[in-house]
């Protein structure tokens, strides 16, 4: 019999998982499934457990969380040559790659994804020793993502990172030098926002690199360079349309992989969590690295 490990985040959604956590046992048992679960502690033990669970051979890892647990559990399973399948519960305050996919939004409805048995290979992200599954940033503007109080994500929803960005409005438009080197072209320019999409939805914003796809095997690269409030905030109002792509203030390609050079400190973003390191390094995609369980 198949063996599968959930890992959830026991605070996720107002302890949604938690509250179902029976029934959705009793969900991947009907999809044939050996079934135990774990609880995270601390930061970074969904990545730990999630290693471990390949390590141990498990054909399916769940990951029941939001965003974040998903990033530590890919970190978990994608440094492994033969991973397990992937499974996604949405209980997080955005659940950008489970809209990317077209999950269901309820959790016990993603649980009956695993038994109709559809499973689609999908690109994964890496940054020196780090994997990403949707999203690469750097600049003020990524900082929000960060700052938004958690408790703050639980009332408001998306709308958090919104009301934290109004707050942060005046630095918005501080920009960082940058030097990037890619196949397709190098530039050295002042930027507000640097980001590396994978899928079409990041931070909540569902067109955000509109013609990213999880398995085209390429980076959507999206560079807001250095330019006022008022352009910063049309180009957001673009970027919601998903419009801002062919806006002129915007540099956009798609590339393989890229090199960054800066010649300050800057921390990097990888999937709405600040990653060990700055933002200077290389950025590679690995083309069909994860089987993640679709509608």
């Amino acid at each position: 019999m198949p063996r599968a490990r959930l890992i959830y985040n026991p605070t996720a959604g107002r302890e949604l998982v938690e509250r179902n956590l029976a029934k959705i046992l009793n969900r991947l048992e009907d999809a044939g499934y050996e079934t135990s679960c774990f609880a995270t502690k601390y930061r970074w033990s969904a990545a730990e457990e999630a290693q471990l669970a390949a390590e141990r051979g498990f054909d399916l890892v769940v990951s029941a969380g939001g965003d974040g647990t998903l990033h530590e559990v890919v970190n978990g399973l994608a440094s492994h040559p033969n991973p397990p399948k992937l499974a996604i519960l949405p209980a997080g305050t955005v659940n950008d790659l489970a809209r990317a996919l077209g999950l269901p939004r309820d959790i016990l409805a993603a649980s009956d994804v695993v038994k109709k048995g559809t499973t689609k290979r999908i690109d994964v992200g890496k940054y020196g020793e780090r994997y990403f599954i949707n999203v690469a940033a750097a600049g003020r503007i990524a900082e929000v993502t960060y700052e938004a109080p958690s408790k703050l994500k639980t009332v408001l929803g998306p709308l958090a990172y919104y009301a934290k960005a109004i707050e942060k409005l005046g630095t918005l438009s501080e920009p960082f030098p940058i030097h990037i080197e890619t196949p397709e072209g190098e530039w050295e320019i002042e930027v507000l926002l640097f980001l590396i999409a994978n899928s079409v939805s990041v931070g909540g914003f569902q067109k955000i690199a509109p013609s990213a796809t999880l398995h085209d095997g390429l980076l959507d690269v999206i560079i807001v360079p250095k330019t006022k409030i008022p352009d910063l905030l049309h180009l957001a109002a673009l970027a919601y349309r998903g419009q801002h792509v062919n806006d002129s203030r915007v540099i956009y390609f798609q590339t393989k992989s890229l090199n960054i050079k800066t010649p300050e400190p800057l921390n990097l973003n990888l999937d709405g969590e600040w990653a060990t390191g700055e933002l200077a390094g290389r950025f590679e995609i690995l083309p069909g690295h994860l089987e993640v369980f679709v509608p």
